[in-house]
């Protein structure tokens, strides 16, 4: 990939020569073979290809949950190579927002506990925290069910509850790992306007990794691994 085009003063990802492998059951696994990519603020991308072709890995990396075997990752600006395990836990709870198939709700908490979970972990003050909870909540269309926890909530309602946790510390970028997955066509559908519509009126940035065609079709641009290296790298007007 040709980086030279790309703005880095508006990058949130930057990825140079990732390499990432591993020991399975006495086998050595290459799941990364350099990777170069360039991730801008505002985009609305989706990372696929097969299984085993390194997807789940460079997402586990750019989200911090794993390190590099060789290479450098800048998010929003900041090499996270040279982040203690202790300061990475803080970057990625103030920088990096994440959307699970799984939802990953706390159950017995309300949707509007669960939204507002990681603002009291950075300490915000509760005025604060009810006001953003509020904000968010009323824009993933769900104002009314703040109090609910979430086995009072459809799959669909929960993922939307996801999204606005995610939303809450006003992170670079969200990283939505198969976030369809668990959805039904209508609320599949219904997210991926909502997400869309956040993309578009307030510049969130959207990193999905996906199998979902409907979220395939969705994207603005396709990246496709393949044997843990870029393959093609489509953008879409």
């Amino acid at each position: 990939m040709h980086l030279e085009k790309f703005d880095m003063k508006n990058s949130v990802i930057e990825i140079r020569d990732l390499k990432k492998s591993y020991t399975e059951t006495k086998v050595h696994v290459h799941a990364l073979q350099g990777v170069d990519l360039i991730i801008e603020k505002g985009e609305f991308t989706a990372i696929v290809g097969p299984s085993g072709s390194g997807k789940t890995t460079l997402l586990n990396i750019i989200g911090g949950l794993d390190r590099p075997t060789h290479g450098n990752v800048k998010l929003n600006g900041q090499d996270i190579g040279l982040l203690s395990d202790n300061q990475l836990i803080d970057f990625r709870r103030d920088h990096i927002g994440f959307v699970f198939q799984s939802y990953n709700l706390i159950p017995v908490l309300t949707a509007k506990e669960n939204v507002e979970f990681v603002m009291l972990l950075q300490k915000q003050t509760q005025a604060d925290r009810d006001a953003r909870t509020l904000e968010l909540m009323t824009a993933v269309g769900l104002a009314d069910r703040m109090h609910n926890r979430p086995n009072e909530l459809s799959g669909g309602q929960q993922q939307r509850v996801a999204v606005a946790r995610a939303l809450a510390p006003k992170p670079a970028f969200i990283l939505a790992d198969e976030p369809t997955a668990n959805l039904d066509s209508k609320s599949t559908a219904d997210l991926l306007d909502l997400m869309a519509t956040l993309n578009q009126e307030e510049g969130i940035t959207f990193v999905f990794s996906t199998h979902d065609q409907r979220v395939i079709d969705r994207a603005r641009r396709v990246i496709t691994l393949e044997d843990g290296k870029i393959r093609s790298d489509e953008y879409r007007a």
